[in-house]
């Protein structure tokens, strides 16, 4: 029984140690991306697994734009879709977090989401798109670390050039030419409400696709970007 008990406690220790790695690693990646850009994230290398089953010489498109050549438009108008609160905030909008379980409690599925831009970001970098419990929890670690350690200016900087806009499409910058034939500078307000409107479903836009839903959905955050607050 002492013996049980001793390597049952060996057991807990090492895995202790390798959850304090495993942050540790995380940690120092969000450290080097302080004044470092991200090459790539977790999702766009699983995107380009995907795309390569097709077409083994499949690339990503994507080019990265320094914030101060990002477009105060599509700043505002991704707040303003995404995360109305991202400079009030410390990672989490816990009023939207409640009401968005309420909803599903209502619905009786997950039909509603409560993420902010810094925790869209933490799965975007690190974890793959799979609902599960340990996931969440990773995601909730990391976007405490990402808040802590970046600039609300910087989260929202690497944000706008990760997140996708098309299917292999990544960053405002090749969204903006993909979409519009300009640069992430260039967007005109009702373009940048257009692309933040593709935020939550962007493989489903090709460029000049219009649906109901998207025009509509453009039409709402054009209203809302003169509010939005961005750093």
């Amino acid at each position: 029984m002492k013996s049980l008990l001793r390597w049952t406690g060996y057991g807990v220790l090492l895995a202790l140690i390798a959850f304090a790695l495993v942050q540790f690693w995380f940690v120092v990646h969000v450290w080097y991306w302080v004044d470092h850009n991200p090459e790539a994230t977790a999702f766009m290398m699983t995107r380009l697994e995907i795309l390569r089953e097709d077409d083994p010489q499949a690339r990503l498109a994507h080019r990265w734009a320094p914030y101060n050549r990002i477009s105060g438009h599509l700043k505002r108008a991704v707040v303003a879709a995404e995360d109305a609160k991202f400079l009030s905030h410390r990672g989490f909008d816990w009023e939207a977090i409640q009401q968005a379980y309420e909803k599903n409690v209502r619905e009786g599925e997950i039909v509603f989401g409560a993420s902010t831009i810094t925790q869209q970001l933490a799965k975007n970098l690190f974890l793959s798109g799979e609902r599960a419990w340990w996931r969440k929890a990773q995601e909730a670690a990391i976007t405490v670390m990402l808040e802590t350690i970046l600039t609300k200016r910087r989260i929202l900087e690497i944000y706008l050039n990760v997140i996708e806009w098309g299917d292999g499409v990544f960053g405002a910058e090749a969204a903006a030419r993909h979409h519009f034939g300009v640069t992430a500078a260039s967007l005109t307000p009702g373009q940048a409400a257009r692309l933040a409107a593709m935020v939550p479903s962007p493989r489903q836009y090709s460029a000049g696709r219009e649906t109901p839903y998207l025009i509509q959905r453009t039409a709402v955050i054009r209203t809302r970007m003169s509010a939005a607050q961005v750093p």
